[in-house]
């Protein structure tokens, strides 16, 4: 019984660990821009499907959860941030929807499950994406109008960049996934 004890604590650690840097590694995704066409780029969506690759569905929308958590309560981990206010006032601006698409896409890249077919990997991660973008346009619609050309200003500028960040991933996606034996 006491094996069974250990064991359960070791995973609760390993998991606070894993989920504690995992918000770390986010944070810090979205603090580096990597210059791009035709806007800045920065890692956010590439971390966000990469621990659901990587952690799993429930690892990674917890890790999510917090992320979110604490941009909410304040903490400069968004983009932007501080520079472009924190908070609650902060997140209900323009990227909500994005920030909340982060979960539907790190669910989907976790529970979503085709680890040899690379074909199949790309259509995956390009459905995940497209979740994040779904949802920020949504967003965007209520809050600036959805006479607004919403595509052009919420979905265009950033496509060449996801394209990018789904091949990488894709290419890399079953190295990724020897991840999970650790965890």
């Amino acid at each position: 019984m006491e094996i069974v004890k250990q064991k359960t604590n070791l995973k609760i650690l390993k998991t606070i660990l894993v989920v504690f840097l995992g918000t770390i590694f986010l944070t810090l995704s979205a603090k580096i821009k990597i210059p791009f066409y035709p806007v800045p780029m920065t890692m956010q969506t590439f971390v966000v499907l990469l621990m659901g690759i990587a952690f799993g569905w429930k690892i990674s929308v917890l890790t999510v959860s917090i992320y979110l958590f604490e941009g909410i309560i304040g903490l400069p981990v968004f983009a932007g941030t501080p520079e472009k206010g924190i908070g609650l006032i902060y997140f209900t601006g323009p990227t909500m929807g994005y920030l909340l698409g982060f979960l539907a896409a790190t669910f989907f890249a976790g529970f979503i499950n085709f680890q040899t077919n690379i074909f199949l990997i790309f259509v995956k991660l390009i459905f995940c994406t497209s979740t994040i973008y779904i949802f920020g346009i949504f967003w965007l619609g209520i809050l600036i109008g959805w006479n607004k050309p919403l595509l052009q200003l919420g979905v265009t500028p950033f496509l060449l960049a996801e394209l990018f960040k789904i091949l990488l991933l894709t290419f890399l996606s079953n190295k990724i996934i020897k991840l999970k034996k650790f965890i």
